[in-house]
């Protein structure tokens, strides 16, 4: 404990506040895909077929990071 906080932060608190952390990110990565299949889905159908593989693997990406978020880590 120190004189300018008053109290001590627990290996518990750290935890809760990793954990809203992740969420977090969670979240806005999720927000962000769906944004972006959003802006994709028909609007470029005529462009060339490594685009749309390019746009598939982003999102995948994303997904995957998110699911990595959810990992316990020590």
């Amino acid at each position: 404990m120190s004189d300018t906080y008053p109290f001590e932060i627990t290996d518990e608190m750290r935890q809760v506040a990793e954990t809203a952390r992740r969420q977090g990110l969670q979240k806005d990565l999720r927000t962000l895909a769906a944004s972006i299949g959003a802006d994709v889905e028909g609007r470029y159908d005529s462009v060339e077929p490594g685009w749309r593989a390019g746009v598939e693997w982003t999102l995948r990406w994303i997904e995957n990071t998110v699911s990595q978020l959810t990992e316990r880590r020590p």
